[in-house]
C-alpha cells in the first residue's frame, strides 16, 4: 500500500508525512516543510491556492 504523500502549496516540496507545520482553511488542511512557508501561506493563502489547482 503506498504511503500517503502531501505538497508544501508555497515551495512545492513533497512531503512523506503530517507535519506541524499546517493551516486549515476551507475544511481542507494543508502542511508545510517549514514555518516559513507556512507563514507566506497565512499571509496570502489566494496565491498559493491557485497554484494547487
Amino acid at each position: 500500500m503506498a504511503k500517503k504523500k502531501y505538497k508544501d502549496p508555497v515551495c512545492r516540496k513533497w512531503l512523506d508525512r503530517e507535519t506541524n507545520n499546517k493551516v486549515e482553511k476551507d475544511g481542507k488542511v494543508y502542511y508545510f516543510c517549514s514555518n516559513r512557508c507556512k507563514e507566506k501561506f497565512e499571509k496570502d493563502p489566494e496565491k498559493y491556492l491557485k497554484l494547487v489547482g
